[in-house]
């Protein structure tokens, strides 16, 4: 009898991930290398010192989601591995041992887009290992029953905004690979890295949606009116690719206006309240202190930032914050009226936002139509994710060459 376990391996961004899992629905192990301290001095992720952590990393980080899980490579029936999108670096070194690892044992080599494996993160919390998953503080309950498809998933991150109708395999739910259609996109910012970019402006820590998440609880959401406008089409950008980091889509022109998102705006209107109200000395007093804490070795936690947050500064927080996801509430259930979609899945490192779940819980409450999270662990990058995603593809035969290459700008559909 074949032992279904898959070893999932993530390397991104700035997080080295290996994880055990069984037949894509059980997780044995997950294991997760994070580098926050290293990138913290510099405000973001830099990319070579992404790459040399994670070459530090791998090999043990490995072995430990193998210990945990019981297993040896010998007992694996397949390695998956994330070739895309992502940084060019990063997604080598995980290639790179992951070939190395597939070719010493004879073991299939699976490919996995990052984004797919962030869908599967839903499907394995809520879909799959038919057991309750409760997250803190939320009030959300997860019944541990198949969603109902097909589904609207809203792959929501620091890299990533992007609205894909999901349905399973053809051939049933344990044979083939899933099939995915692009709905919507960012054209310019995703939602996280705005959520990054306004917390360096404002002078808080990396990564910057964790600190606005915690402090938007203490302002008022209503203080600081930002809206969003509709998107206009735009001549000249008809036919050519969203002006974006992400991967590669398809044209503007095929995609419907109103599921098209944009954060750069809002975070133009942040920086000029920011100069109008007088606030940036107070930013920067904030983002020394800040960076002093780092630098003695000590993380700062929310009660220290908190503490350097004077209420104008929180309430422009909680403002912004309430805006991008009213925003995204707005598109996401629109679209999925207007695809019919069962269901509706949030997922991402912004889907551990809990304004975000309590506000989507309650409007899929209200248009009474189901909607899924992950855990708070499986929303970050992580490799359980990436097994999960490569057991379909195992069951169907998509093997990866020899010849598979890091792609930066992978798209998904």
């Amino acid at each position: 009898m074949s032992s279904g376990l898959i070893l999932g391996i993530e390397s991104s961004c700035d997080e080295t991930a290996a994880a055990v899992v069984e037949r894509g629905s059980r997780t044995l192990s997950s294991v997760v290398a994070s580098q926050i301290a290293t990138h913290a001095v510099y405000g973001g992720v830099v990319p070579e010192l992404a790459s040399r952590e994670h070459l530090r990393n791998i090999v043990p980080v490995t072995r430990a989601a193998l210990r945990e899980a019981g297993a040896t490579m010998a007992d694996l029936e397949a390695i998956a591995v994330t070739h895309g999108p992502g940084l060019a670096g990063a997604l080598l070194v995980g290639i790179t041992y992951a070939k190395g690892a597939a070719f010493a044992t004879g073991k299939p080599l699976i490919a996995v887009n990052h984004l797919e494996g962030h869908i599967h993160a839903v499907l394995l919390a809520a879909g799959r290992q038919g057991t309750e998953h409760r997250e803190q503080g939320t009030g959300i309950r997860e019944q541990g029953t198949e969603l109902a498809m097909p589904a609207l998933a809203l792959v929501v991150s620091g890299g990533h905004t992007h609205l894909y109708l999901c349905r399973p395999p053809v051939a049933g739910p344990e044979v083939g690979a899933w099939r995915y259609s692009l709905v919507g996109r960012t054209l310019d910012d995703a939602a996280g890295e705005a959520f990054d970019k306004v917390a360096k402006l404002l002078g808080l820590g990396y990564p910057g949606g964790p600190w606005i998440d915690a402090l938007a609880q203490f302002g008022d959401a209503k203080a600081v009116p930002f809206q969003f406008a509709r998107i206009k089409e735009k001549a000249h950008l008809t036919g050519r690719t969203p002006r974006t980091k992400a991967a590669v889509t398809a044209p503007i022109a095929e995609l419907d206006r109103d599921f098209l998102f944009s954060f750069s705006g809002i975070k133009t209107a942040v920086l000029r309240y920011v100069e109008v109200q007088g606030m940036r000395a107070g930013c920067e007093a904030r983002q020394r202190a800040l960076k002093a804490m780092v630098e003695s070795g000590r993380i700062p936690t929310w009660e220290d930032v908190r503490a350097l947050c004077d209420q104008q500064t929180l309430d422009l927080i909680a403002s912004f914050q309430h805006a991008v996801v009213g925003d995204l509430l707005r598109k996401t259930f629109a679209a999925a009226e207007a695809v019919d979609a069962a269901s509706v899945l949030v997922t991402g490192g912004v889907a551990a936002n809990r304004e975000l779940r309590v506000r989507f819980t309650a409007e899929a409450a209200e248009r009474a139509i189901p909607v899924a999270f992950p855990t708070l662990a499986l929303a970050t990058d992580n490799a359980a994710m990436i097994a999960a995603a490569g057991w379909p593809r195992f069951l169907a035969g998509a093997f990866a060459g020899w010849g598979l290459e890091a792609d930066p700008r992978l798209a998904l559909a």
